[in-house]
């Protein structure tokens, strides 16, 4: 059986919206799953020495332009957050709290949280906002704000991201095919062509 897409995000990175938005219907069709992992880019940017792209001259402001239009050519739901970007550890460490004994849950929860930031603006950082999306799929309240304060939760979050770090994961979109990395929502496509079989090169 052929191994998982393992697809890193940030709920902080608009492009990791968008590849949110295709790569399950992508993987489908080539009979793959799909693994979401969300990390945090803060730690890993530190240690590879970038920044995030909105804090760049000229490359920030096109950033904005840029997204909005690749959303449009998509044709997918898109505003800009009033807050962004957003340190996004709680709506991470509550998709990895389910991660292992409700994946599929954890899965809806993560599209929720991208579709709620990404697509209606909505700030989703503060653990309150993550408790009220993960209640419109059935989670109980008190139980998804007392696992976003765990601390095995917590070191869950930095476990998985460290180890995105020591994969080469860099940014967000990142996806892992069979072991090959594809950085960025716009590589969807050479994804597919990697999926129809053809060979690797470099």
């Amino acid at each position: 059986m052929p191994w998982p897409i393992e697809f890193y995000f940030d709920f902080a990175s608009p492009y990791g919206y968008l590849g949110a938005r295709r790569i399950d219907v992508l993987a489908a069709r080539y009979g793959r799953e799909v693994r979401w992992k969300p990390v945090l880019l803060g730690p890993i940017m530190k240690q590879i020495g970038t920044r995030p792209i909105r804090e760049l001259p000229v490359r920030g402001p096109y950033l904005e332009q840029d997204v909005a239009r690749f959303a449009a050519f998509l044709g997918v739901p898109f505003t800009l957050p009033a807050q962004w970007p957003i340190a996004a550890l709680a709506p991470s460490r509550a998709v990895w709290w389910l991660a292992d004994d409700r994946p599929a849950l954890a899965h809806d929860l993560a599209v929720a949280l991208y579709d709620a930031h990404w697509g209606r603006g909505e700030d989703i950082a503060a653990p309150e906002a993550v408790v009220r999306i993960a209640a419109g799929l059935g989670l109980d309240p008190t139980e998804t704000a007392a696992a976003i304060q765990r601390q095995e939760v917590k070191d869950r979050l930095r476990a998985e991201t460290d180890a995105a770090a020591a994969k080469g994961v860099f940014g967000s979109p990142f996806f892992l095919l069979d072991g090959e990395g594809f950085w960025g929502a716009d590589r969807l496509d050479q994804l597919a062509w990697r999926l129809q079989g053809s060979p690797r090169v470099g």
